[in-house]
């Protein structure tokens, strides 16, 4: 079984938690997650299934949408609901135009500062293993892409807002910064990934639905890698050409830059990148 399935996850469990219950599922071992959510987020998690997990990096990329709910006025270590409240404003005056006014401000290229208690690396440690120590270390900003925030709605307190966002934008890390260019505090209260890229919540399958249809002998779950990326097809000639493409080298090819479905013989093989006309394979096959 090879492919990709968009999984539904739900509130209250890892991402890793959802790899292992499909393992269990589908008896399959070769399973991995692309874009981790927190276990306090729910919604769209794109799982790629046996040689498919080579091509995790290409979706991981991929813009993606959340519908996020907070609150104004304290602040948590982790910057969401589940963490502990280190500091409070009890007097604060926020009005629709104002939080709109300051929610422009963040859309654009910007620069942006993951929170501690996230899995990201620095000198081979993860940032939540050192939260939880107490240590705090100054962390690099990164460039990331808001492309789009709504504000769907707001009664002076609690908030919700839908936004379009880059590969790498922590939502909590957003929601943050928007408090405090409010000059009070803001705490992320739900959060629910509603697309990535192409793949959205509506055609999402849970846990359930998945474990059921296998049972059923129903693979509608799962696309395959030649049906999820939409790339143009090219076709490749000669045995030789098959052979090298096969083997992972480069070949010439006289075409348009960008990514392409490989086919020979009408088979596919996998996908590819030409560049200066010299095609190399994703060693899909």
């Amino acid at each position: 079984m090879n492919g990709i399935i968009n999984v539904n996850k739900p509130k209250g469990i890892t991402s890793f938690d959802v790899i292992r219950k499909l393992r269990k599922i589908l008896s399959l071992r070769k399973i991995g997650h692309t874009g981790t959510l927190d276990p306090m987020a729910e919604g769209v998690l794109l799982v790629c299934v046996g040689k498919a997990t080579k091509l995790a990096q290409d979706i991981e990329a991929h813009s993606k949408e959340y519908i996020a709910e907070f609150e104004l006025g304290y602040k948590t270590d982790t910057y969401d609901i589940e963490g502990a409240v280190i500091d409070r404003t009890e007097n604060f005056s926020v009005s629709r135009e104002k939080l709109l006014e300051v929610i422009k401000m963040f859309i654009g290229d910007i620069k942006q500062i993951p929170p501690m208690y996230s899995a990201i690396k620095i000198n081979g440690q993860k940032l939540y293993d050192l939260a939880r120590k107490g240590e705090v270390i100054e962390r690099e900003a990164r460039n990331i892409t808001i492309k789009s925030i709504d504000l769907l709605e707001f009664d002076g307190i609690k908030a919700k807002i839908k936004c379009s966002v880059s590969k790498g934008t922590y939502i909590r890390s957003l929601i943050y910064d928007i408090g405090e260019e409010l000059k009070t505090f803001a705490v992320m209260t739900s959060l629910v990934r509603t697309r990535v890229g192409e793949e959205t919540i509506e055609k999402s399958f849970t846990l359930e639905d998945i474990e059921k249809l296998k049972n059923e002998g129903n693979t509608a779950f799962i696309t395959s890698v030649e049906n999820y990326f939409t790339y143009p097809k090219i076709t490749i000639s000669g045995e030789k050409n098959h052979t090298l493409f096969l083997n992972g080298n480069t070949l010439v090819f006289n075409e348009n830059d960008g990514s392409y479905r490989v086919y020979y013989e009408n088979n596919f093989l996998g996908l590819a990148v030409i560049k200066n006309n010299r095609l190399k394979g994703y060693k899909y096959y």
